[in-house]
């Protein structure tokens, strides 16, 4: 059971800068799936709505840069509407979808360290009435320490053939994530993650290419 602080953190922590997503295929694409889909049902499975909605919202995206049909599932829902299975049934029906593509989170690690600013310095000399004897003056600017965040973000993306009603694939998908405690909040790690999804999609023969 994944405790609630980390789950109210997962929206402050998607939107923080990080390094590259590491994926890891979990369940490669079986020669019987009904690949290549055309019309995808995208669903995150976030405590927070907002959450779903910017990474349901980049997948289905990048699926249309690609030419592939791609419905948000928060796009037909509100914060009220129930998260459950009959939920998402009624929308690939309404939709006519081939497959759905689920994500969720896996585990969200955080910890926090105090860092040293580098302090400035200005350094003065003169000479003052007395030979070969001089004045030195030293000041220096420290700032106030920082507390640096870093979290370990793994997401989890399984897709559902509609016909078979079973996954056909899956991956883990991993990106260590840097910030200031009180740094703005940023999309890249959102793209990252729905470029890395999308991109392993076609790699795997799930979407054309």
């Amino acid at each position: 059971m994944i405790n609630k602080s980390i789950l109210a953190s997962i929206t402050l922590a998607l939107c923080a800068c990080s390094a590259g997503p590491q994926v890891k295929t979990i369940q490669a694409l079986s020669e019987s799936a009904d690949a290549p889909y055309e019309n995808i049902l995208v669903i995150s499975l976030f405590k927070s709505f907002d959450s779903r909605r910017y990474l349901e919202k980049e997948i289905v995206k990048q699926l249309s840069e690609r030419g592939i049909k791609g419905v948000a599932s928060t796009s037909l829902m509100n914060t009220k509407t129930p998260v459950t299975r009959q939920t998402f049934v009624d929308m690939v029906t309404s939709l006519n979808s081939d497959a759905v593509l689920i994500t969720q989170l896996v585990s969200l690690e955080s910890k926090g360290t105090m860092k040293d600013m580098n302090p400035q310095a200005t350094r003065n000399f003169r000479p003052t009435h007395y030979y070969n004897v001089w004045s030195y003056e030293l000041t220096e600017y420290v700032e106030p320490q920082r507390l640096e965040l870093k979290h370990l973000l793994v997401l989890a993306t399984q897709l559902y053939s509609v016909v078979s009603q079973e996954a056909v694939w899956a991956i883990e998908v991993k990106t260590k994530i840097v910030q200031d405690f009180d740094q703005l909040s940023g999309y890249s790690v959102i793209v990252n993650e729905a470029k890395a999804i999308t991109s392993h999609l076609a790699r795997d023969g799930l979407i054309a290419p």
